[in-house]
């Protein structure tokens, strides 16, 4: 089975995709990270909703590159993925942009400006 990252890792992990979230999806109020078997599951906490799942991010043995799956709630399960580079693993940042791209609105009106992630059309 695979094995987690280390504390120390799974902390910092938290703290950078909560500090993303806090610059570019303002209107989440917290991004939650769990880990189980070598996978970081992420899901987005929104005011007066619980947390949903957005993504999960396979633990590669490197700090800043993660694989990548979305969690489309029809299946119920996560899928492997392509991240907006075209790459099949990427930052945590930019796992958490493609997700929240797909799932979340964008109340801003901006995404991150490295961001290559398609609009949803409305």
């Amino acid at each position: 089975m695979p094995k987690n990252p280390p504390e120390s890792m799974q902390h910092h992990l938290r703290q950078r995709l909560n500090r993303h979230a806090r610059e570019h999806w303002p209107h989440a109020n917290a991004i939650t990270v769990s880990f189980r078997a070598g996978f970081a599951y992420v899901a987005a906490e929104l005011p007066g909703e619980k947390p949903f799942p957005l993504c999960r991010l396979r633990f590669t043995g490197v700090l800043h590159t993660w694989g990548f799956a979305l969690y489309p709630a029809s299946s119920d399960s996560y899928r492997d993925n392509i991240l907006p580079s075209g790459l099949p693993t990427g930052s945590p940042e930019e796992a958490l942009d493609c997700a929240c791209t797909l799932y979340l609105s964008d109340p801003t009106g901006q995404l991150p400006s490295d961001s290559l992630a398609p609009e949803i059309p409305a």
